[in-house]
């Protein structure tokens, strides 16, 4: 057993808990959690089969389950304890909490009441994901989850679009290749991008290119796993509106209005959608 049981002060201790690999857990996270009066966790189920991992006993605590579903009631009840002199460490389902996670709440709440926070820090796929991908580090946006609609995707990506830092995604396999394809549309084809699949895990994998290539990749061959993506920061576009003007004349002279808002954005590594902007307002004009 590789873990200390000691007495906690009164107070929130988020736990980091692995991404994949058990094996990846601190032994102060384990202390913490072989430690604490009471337990609470996004997935109760992870969690036990984590200790049953370390061998770290629950003994007659409970689990509290802490999650989008679970409402105030919990929370209040974990706060009361706190306030009562015992110790409550929150664990997420996988990573460190908060990060895409339901324990904000928690954290805010307890911090407003001037309840004693703190964290055993562990693994993160986001910084997992930056450490392997490629890109650079020195500065980075982590925007989470996409919206799940079309619509409303691409017009989160366009928010981002001029964000000058590496941007990270969370991406479920039902969707990573919706959302590279509609990346490539909003950002440009062009942008690279490092696409990391199941970190710390048997089948880990990281996918590099630029967003059109990673997209064509996964259309061949479904995507399964948990998936973290980043996409470089924006540059800073040295192409003149003239030049795309003549760009899409000559293209537009030539081809269809598709085919000639793809290869004007792929020629001049700008994004479709803006190109696409600019062929309807020529069109209008020579009309």
């Amino acid at each position: 057993m590789n873990y200390q049981m000691q007495r906690l002060s009164a107070g929130l201790y988020l736990v980091g808990v692995p991404i994949g690999t058990a094996r990846d857990i601190t032994l102060r996270a384990l202390d913490v959690l072989a430690s604490a009066d009471q337990l609470a966790a996004e997935d109760t189920r992870s969690l036990r089969k984590l200790m049953d991992i370390h061998g770290v006993p629950l003994g007659d605590r409970r689990v509290h389950a802490l999650h989008d579903h679970s409402g105030r009631a919990v929370q209040e009840r974990l706060l009361t304890a706190i306030r009562e002199g015992q110790s409550v460490a929150y664990a997420s389902e996988a990573g460190m909490p908060l990060i895409a996670d339901p324990g904000f709440e928690l954290v805010r709440a307890a911090g407003d009441a001037g309840l004693a926070v703190t964290s055993a820090p562990g693994p993160s796929a986001v910084t997992t994901a930056l450490a392997v991908g490629g890109l650079p580090t020195d500065a980075f946006f982590f925007a989470g989850f996409l919206p799940n609609a079309k619509s409303a995707r691409c017009k989160a990506l366009e928010a981002l679009r001029t964000v000058p830092g590496t941007l990270v995604f969370y991406e479920s396999p039902k969707r990573v290749l919706a959302m590279l394809r509609d990346a490539s549309d909003v950002l440009g084809p062009g942008r690279y991008c490092s696409v990391c699949r199941e970190l710390t895990k048997k089948f880990e994998e990281v996918v590099r290119g630029s967003l059109e290539e990673v997209a064509e990749k996964f259309n061949q061959k479904a995507p399964k796993g948990e998936f973290v993506i980043l996409i470089e920061r924006t540059k800073v576009e040295t192409t003149s509106v003239d030049e795309v003007d003549a760009a899409l004349r000559d293209a537009l002279s030539r081809m269809s209005m598709r085919d000639a808002v793809d290869a004007v954005s792929q020629a001049l590594e700008m994004p479709r959608r803006k190109v696409y902007q600019m062929a309807l307002s020529l069109q209008k004009d020579t009309q």
